[in-house]
C-alpha cells in the first residue's frame, strides 16, 4: 500500500484540479491521442517497409479524436464514429496497434461508464470481431494471425472492462453513501423515538408518585383534623405518618430530578448531588411497606403470594410495583370501601398480579377508560411486553390483573424507570 500511496494522491489531485473542467480533460485526452497518431501511422512489422502513406491514418485517427470532445454526452455516436474509423484505417493496410486504436478504447471506456454492460459488451465484441476480421482480410501480410486476433480482442476489452468496474465502483459507493444516510435519519429518528419514550417514562412515575403520596397525604390530614380535639393520641399518630409519607414522596421525587439531571449531563449540578446515593428503584419487595402506608390512611390491604417467587428483571419489578401502587391508590380515591387485596401469582415465565376490593364506586368516581392513572398503567404493561385488563366485578367492586413477562422482553432495552 505505501508504494501505491503516491500514485493514488496524483491521481486525486488530478481529479480535484480537472474534474470540475471536463471539456478541458477531453481536450487534453484528445490532443495526446492524436499525437500519437503520427508514430503509429509509420509503425512496421520488423524487416517490412511502410506500404501505405502516413497522413490517412493520422486523418482518420484525427477525426475520431475530435469525436472524442462529445463521448460523455453521446456515447453511441461516439463509439460508432471511432468504430468506424478504426476500420477505415484497418482496410487501408495499417498495423493496428493502441497508438491507432486509442480514441476507439477511450470511446469504450465512457460508453461503459455511462451506460450498463449489456451495451457496453454488444459495442465491444461487435468491433472486435469487425476488426479481427478486417484485420485477417486487408492487415500486413507478414503479421501472425495470432497477432490479428488477439490484438483488437485485447485493446477493445481492458476499456470495456475497466469502464464496467468504474461504474461498478462508482455506483457501490453511491449505495454506501445512500446506506450511511438512511442510517444516520435513521438513528436520528431512534433517538428522538427513545426521548419521547423516556419522557413519557418519568412522566408516569412523576404521576404514580405525586398521586398516591398526595392522596395518602390528604387522607391522613384529614384524619388528623377529625381527630385533633377528641383523640389527640390518634391524631398525633397520624401526623406521624403524614410526615412519612411526604418524607418518602420528596425522596422518590428527588431520585427522578436527579435521574433528569444525570440524563442531561450538566457540568453546574446542584451541591451535594454527586455525593448522594441514588434512590433503589422500587420494586415488590418494598411491596409490605407501600401496604402499611395505606393502612395509616385506613385502607387495610392484604398481600398474597402463590407460587415460587422468581427473580425478575428490573423493569418487571418496577412495573408491578407500580401497577399495585396504582391500582390501591385509585380504590383510595373512587371506592367507597376499607379493604383491597393484592395478589401475586408466580409461574416460571409469567407473573400475575391482581389488585381486588369489594367496594362501590363513590360518585365522583371515573369510569375504567378515562383517568391518567389507568392510562399509565396500560403503557407500563406495555412497555414491559405484558397484558393488563381492568373493569368492574360482577359481585362487586373493581379488579385489576396484570399479567407480566419474568424477564422484560430484549427489544426494551431500556428499561423504564
Amino acid at each position: 500500500m505505501p508504494a501505491s500511496f503516491p500514485m493514488t494522491s496524483v491521481t486525486d489531485a488530478a481529479r480535484r484540479r480537472y474534474g470540475d473542467h471536463p471539456r478541458v480533460t477531453d481536450a487534453v485526452v484528445a490532443a495526446a491521442l492524436f499525437a500519437c497518431s503520427f508514430p503509429g501511422s509509420v509503425i512496421t512489422l520488423p524487416g517490412d517497409d511502410l506500404q501505405v502513406p502516413w497522413w490517412p491514418g493520422v486523418l482518420l485517427t484525427g477525426v475520431s479524436c475530435a469525436v472524442l470532445m462529445w463521448c460523455r454526452r453521446r456515447p453511441r455516436i461516439a463509439v460508432a464514429v471511432t468504430f468506424v474509423c478504426a476500420t477505415a484505417i484497418a482496410l487501408l493496410g495499417y498495423l493496428l496497434t493502441v497508438l491507432l486504436l486509442g480514441p476507439l478504447m477511450v470511446a469504450l471506456y465512457s460508453l461503459a461508464v455511462g451506460t450498463n454492460r449489456r451495451t457496453a459488451n454488444t459495442f465491444a465484441f461487435t468491433g472486435i470481431a469487425v476488426l479481427t476480421a478486417t484485420e485477417a482480410l486487408a492487415g500486413p501480410a507478414g503479421e501472425p494471425p495470432l497477432f490479428k486476433l488477439l490484438g483488437p480482442a485485447a485493446w477493445l476489452l481492458l476499456p470495456t472492462s475497466l469502464g464496467t468496474m468504474t461504474r461498478l465502483r462508482a455506483a457501490y459507493l453511491d449505495a454506501e453513501r445512500a446506506r450511511a444516510e438512511h442510517a444516520e435519519r435513521t438513528r436520528e429518528e431512534e433517538a428522538r423515538r427513545r426521548v419521547v419514550e423516556e419522557r413519557m417514562r418519568i412522566a408516569r412515575d412523576l404521576h404514580d408518585v405525586v398521586a398516591h403520596h398526595l392522596v395518602l397525604a390528604n387522607l391522613q390530614a384529614g384524619a388528623v383534623t377529625r381527630a385533633l380535639h377528641a383523640r389527640p393520641d390518634e391524631a398525633e399518630r397520624t401526623a406521624a405518618a403524614l410526615a412519612g409519607s411526604t418524607s418518602s414522596a420528596l425522596r422518590e421525587l428527588r431520585a427522578t430530578v436527579g435521574l433528569l439531571r444525570h440524563h442531561t449531563d450538566e457540568p453546574g449540578g446542584t451541591a451535594g448531588s454527586a455525593d448522594t446515593p441514588p434512590e433503589p428503584t422500587p420494586g415488590l419487595d418494598r411491596l409490605p411497606e407501600l401496604a402499611a402506608s395505606f393502612g395509616d390512611a385506613g385502607l387495610a390491604v392484604t398481600v398474597i403470594t402463590e407460587g415460587d417467587p422468581r427473580p425478575l428483571s428490573v423493569g418487571t419489578d418496577l412495573t408491578a410495583y407500580r401497577i399495585v401502587q396504582e391500582a390501591l391508590t385509585n380504590v383510595t380515591k373512587h371506592a367507597a370501601t376499607h379493604t383491597a387485596e393484592v395478589r401475586l401469582v408466580h409461574s416460571p415465565h409469567l407473573l400475575t398480579v391482581t389488585v381486588t376490593n369489594g367496594g362501590d364506586a363513590k360518585p365522583a368516581s371515573p369510569t375504567a377508560d378515562c383517568g391518567y392513572g389507568l392510562v399509565g398503567m396500560r403503557e407500563r404493561v406495555r412497555s414491559a411486553g405484558g397484558h393488563i385488563r381492568m373493569g368492574h366485578r360482577s359481585q362487586g367492586g373493581f379488579e385489576v390483573v396484570t399479567e407480566l413477562p419474568v424477564q422484560s422482553p430484549a427489544s426494551g432495552a431500556t428499561e423504564p424507570i
